[in-house]
């Protein structure tokens, strides 16, 4: 098949902390080479796509911020569209706050007043917190997450991640979220789709996780490729009920487990 787009998964398939995963520049020059320019899409909600876009930079990486997405972006569109005139208590960290207030959301400082509770990763999260987010639901605010990802990679390995704290905030009223908004939501597969301009069927999808970027390859039509580079194992791929197209090694092996064309430098 001839793609025209790709969505690729950050963390976990492009790099590993600090990193570049082994031979991904290399792929991603192949895809570009082979006419496809990736969209980059994180479920880490805590950066801005400007800073992604530095981020990347740093590896050698030109890529436009119109070419990032991140669970934290479709949290804010869904915000300002659909919550324009009401107040959010934010449950998150400062990086997530900061794109908020520079989209113009109402954020309220006492959680009994705020219509909106938005809930997410922050590494200072504590009981406080909790006990915020138990008084924002029982005063009849509307639950959002940023994204399900329980457990996140870090320096130090595996570490809680979004959905422990959304699910720590529920827990005292047994609360689930109206609406998760990162990957796989209709939310963010409606962003990728629009972002990258062209039909489902012609994009293929590379991540390292089933639930997340698997799943919503899967449901929109994607080609899907999962990579042994980050969460999922083989164990997890056999137990799951979301199931890739393909699974590879790492990005490097992308181009021909989807038969691209495209040698890097060509």
């Amino acid at each position: 098949m001839d793609y025209e787009g790709a969505v690729l998964d950050l963390d976990g398939t492009v790099y590993r902390g600090d990193k570049p995963i082994s031979g991904a520049l290399e792929a991603i020059e192949r895809f570009r080479t082979a006419g496809i320019e990736p969209l980059f899409f994180s479920n880490n909600p805590t950066k801005s796509r400007e800073a992604y876009t530095e981020r990347l930079g740093g590896f050698g990486l030109d890529v436009d911020p119109g070419a990032v997405l991140s669970a934290g972006t479709v949290t804010t569109r869904y915000l300002v569209a659909e919550h324009a005139d009401d107040t959010v208590f934010l449950i998150g960290d400062d990086g997530l706050r900061a794109q908020f207030e520079a989209e113009g959301v109402d954020l309220a400082a006492d959680p009994t007043e705020a219509d909106v509770l938005v809930a997410s990763w922050t590494r200072a999260f504590e009981y406080d917190d909790m006990v915020a987010g138990y008084e924002a639901l029982r005063s009849g605010a509307t639950f959002y997450a940023t994204d399900p990802d329980r457990l996140i990679p870090a320096a130090e390995g595996m570490t809680p991640g979004s959905g422990a704290i959304v699910n720590a905030v529920g827990g005292p009223l047994d609360r689930d979220p109206k609406k998760t908004l990162g990957k796989p939501s209709t939310e963010a597969r409606r962003a990728a789709l629009d972002a990258l301009g062209c039909p489902a069927e012609r994009c293929f999808v590379v991540g390292d996780r089933l639930n997340t970027d698997i799943e919503l390859g899967e449901r929109a039509g994607m080609t899907t490729v999962l990579v042994r580079t980050g969460i999922a194992t083989d164990d997890d791929v056999s137990e799951s009920a979301v199931q890739p197209d393909y699974v590879a090694d790492s990005l490097a092996d992308v181009p021909e487990v989807l038969e691209l064309g495209g040698t890097p430098g060509s």
